[in-house]
């Protein structure tokens, strides 16, 4: 059975997949909460689990462990990530943001094309959003942090050789932790972001738009005027 880890697993869309997988992959969790990744595991039948900060010093190397206690891992997801809203413009929410968002996404990546890399292959897939495509003036570290993870996964894609395949995985809205109360304009359930992640990873796009019709709004925030853009997002 192929092996995969989800960092970010213990809630939302990182949650949703490790229900989505499950019956398919032999999984390796990891999130800071540890009892919240430990129940997550129980539900699907038995994962292995790691409690990983991201923007520890140590998150590589916990990282490493738990790939080992896999005996080698097929397909990484990274999946951790904040949104702070944030329209004061203060900076511990954009400090934290960005800490999570690029500096531990860049941690738990190059952790993961190293191991590729060492055993022959495999694929990497970042959560990163169509938010990553316009700024936001109530998430502006959010925006910019995911349009980060975009840029970084190009990068990996074009450094990576043919046996280490590089997803950059765009949601629209999603209805998790981090939604406002409001309805949003096709907002999704996770466990139909998670569907489509589980496609992705089975067709392995270089960027795939979850759900995909969100490939449309894409193509329509590039041609707006900046006024719009911004309302749109």
């Amino acid at each position: 059975m192929p092996t995969a880890v989800i960092v970010g697993a213990s809630s939302g869309i990182g949650r949703a997949l490790a229900e989505e997988l499950a019956d398919d992959y032999e999984l390796g969790l990891a999130a800071r909460r540890l009892d919240e990744l430990r129940a997550v595991g129980e539900s699907i039948g038995g994962a292995h689990v790691a409690a990983i900060d991201v923007t520890e010093p140590n998150a590589r190397e916990r990282f490493d462990a738990l790939a080992d206690s896999l005996d080698g891992v097929d397909v990484v997801v990274i999946s951790a990530g904040i949104a702070r809203y944030n329209d004061a413009l203060e900076w511990d929410p954009e400090r934290e943001t960005v800490a999570v968002n690029a500096a531990g996404f860049t941690a738990i990546a190059t952790a993961a094309i190293d191991h590729f890399e060492a055993t022959g292959g495999g694929q990497l897939v970042g959560i990163s959003s169509v938010a990553a495509e316009v700024g936001s003036p109530t998430l502006p570290a959010y925006s910019a942090s995911k349009a980060y993870v975009s840029r970084y996964l190009e990068g990996l894609r074009y450094r990576a050789g043919e046996d280490i395949a590089v997803t950059d995985v765009r949601p629209g809205f999603v209805d998790t932790d981090m939604s406002p109360d409001a309805d949003r304009f096709w907002e999704c359930s996770p466990e139909t972001a998670a569907a489509g992640i589980a496609r992705a990873i089975e067709r392995e796009p270089a960027v795939a738009y979850v759900p995909r019709r969100w490939w449309l709004v894409s193509k329509l925030l590039g041609v707006l005027p900046d006024r719009l853009r911004a309302e749109a997002m």
